[in-house]
């Protein structure tokens, strides 16, 4: 019984990496463009919700493409270039008003739409990452942890991922009181504390918790001023 349950226990362990099957399958049923979607942002207290889409090419398919939580920041840089050189990529994102007035379920939809919308090659059919399937314009099929099952959602997961990651860095830049660049906008106890100390920027999430029933601080200075 012992060996048994040793065996089963690694079983579960045992981690799937993304390949090309189902979008080969696809194809091989005569379907001429597979586009994997993928988000980024749903958790932070601050920043956009980013969705990307990507159509790749089965004959240049980067080597490495895992999901992009599993990655260095240097290797989703390294990525994220050879999937913008041979793939068809779409990107969009919705900010943290939009977020706060139709909710961050809603708003993660809404980017996906305008993700698949945006690509310059119409798909076929779309993998989505996760339990919903947006608005298409075609077919689509959600897969859970399909970041980890299928390559085309594992390239926009890359490519979301280091374009907020980018957004936010930028965001630290223009306003450096929270650190951005360091978490992302994540609910983490630097993030916390300089809440506390400046209190809301317009670019936090005003719905999610801890900022609900809290004015952002750039518009109290102005009802003060006024």
């Amino acid at each position: 019984m012992t060996s048994m349950k040793k065996t089963v226990a690694k079983s579960k362990s045992v981690k799937t990496t993304p390949d090309f099957t189902r979008e080969q399958a696809l194809l091989s049923a005569g379907l001429r463009s597979i586009a994997g979607v993928d988000e980024v942002g749903r958790g932070p207290l601050a920043g956009p919700v980013v969705a990307a889409a990507v159509i790749l090419d089965p004959d240049h398919l980067p080597s490495g493409l895992n999901d992009s939580k599993t990655l260095s920041a240097a290797r989703r840089d390294a990525l994220y270039l050879e999937i913008m050189r041979h793939a068809h990529v779409a990107v969009a994102s919705v900010p943290a008003p939009i977020i706060d007035r139709i909710n961050i379920r809603q708003a993660t939809l809404l980017a996906m739409t305008r993700a698949v919308n945006a690509l310059s090659v119409p798909p076929d059919h779309v993998l989505v990452d996760g339990r919903d399937v947006p608005p298409l314009p075609c077919s689509g099929e959600a897969l859970i942890g399909g970041d980890g099952k299928s390559l085309s959602i594992a390239a926009a997961s890359i490519i979301a991922k280091v374009t907020r990651d980018r957004l936010m860095e930028r965001l630290s830049a223009h306003d450096p009181r929270y650190g951005f660049a360091a978490h992302a906008g994540y609910g983490t106890a630097m993030h916390l504390a300089a809440l506390e100390l400046h209190g809301p920027s317009p670019y936090h999430r005003m719905s999610f918790a801890p900022l609900k029933h809290r004015e952002p601080q750039d518009q109290l200075q102005d009802e003060q001023q006024d």
